[in-house]
């Protein structure tokens, strides 16, 4: 059975992502960092609809505690499917955007990334097989207003998901990014009310988690397997 780690795996969209990776019928590794109740909950709902699954519990921000984390894991066998979900943002017009603020947001979502992709990789390419894949934001692309630094952590990780593909390609191991636009959630709520995902999304919708989790476990199967260093858009047809 393949393993799946997913890092913010108890949010909107990791949490659909595990139940789509569960059924799928990979062991699924739901990541948290403070919410590890939320975590052991979906575990047990992910278990008791017949798929295998466990919680685990670390700042992805903190290298050294990811790495004992992630050795504790790897004990026994590789981690073949890994999802890089885990981000924040805090938002700010630029002007006024205090460098905690920066760095928070470039700690999670780019800092992260290294800290759990790199001890991952090598597992991966002895076993000649494996899944990247790093849920973004459509910000990453076109950039959005009061969200340099978020939008500057996603960009990153298109780029480094392209690099890294070309180092991978020939080990079996894909690496893809998967760009959301307004995914229907409690954030989205807040932010965006029905006229506004009208004026803004050709579909006139938000998206549903469901369906970017879709789009990612498409891409952790053997079907995506001569799909790599792709950035893919997943917005109701934002330009």
């Amino acid at each position: 059975m393949r393993r799946a780690l997913v890092t913010g795996g108890s949010g909107a969209i990791g949490s659909a992502i595990c139940r789509r990776l569960a059924a799928d019928g990979l062991h699924v590794i739901v990541h948290a960092h403070r919410n590890l109740v939320a975590a052991q909950a979906l575990r047990d709902e992910l278990i008791a609809n017949g798929g295998s699954a466990q919680a685990i519990q670390f700042d992805v921000v903190d290298a050294a505690a990811t790495q004992t984390a992630l050795e504790t894991l790897l004990r026994d066998e590789p981690i073949q499917v890994l999802v890089n979900n885990a981000g924040i943002h805090d938002d700010a017009a630029f002007p006024g955007m205090r460098r905690a603020q920066w760095h928070s947001v470039i700690d999670v979502s780019l800092h992260g990334f290294f800290n759990v992709t790199q001890p991952l990789t090598m597992p991966m390419v002895r076993s000649r097989w494996g899944r990247i894949i790093s849920v973004t934001s459509v910000a990453g692309i076109t950039g959005n207003r009061g969200q340099t630094n978020y939008a500057a952590a996603k960009g990153a990780l298109h780029a480094a998901s392209k690099s890294l593909a070309l180092e991978l390609a020939s080990r079996g191991i894909t690496v893809n990014a998967v760009a959301p636009g307004i995914i229907a959630s409690d954030m989205s709520q807040g932010a965006f009310d029905t006229a506004a995902i009208e004026r803004l999304v050709p579909m006139k919708r938000a998206g549903q988690a469901h369906e970017v989790a879709d789009l990612v476990a498409f891409l952790a199967s053997d079907q995506a397997a001569y799909i790599t260093g792709q950035v893919i858009s997943i917005n109701g047809g934002i330009a």
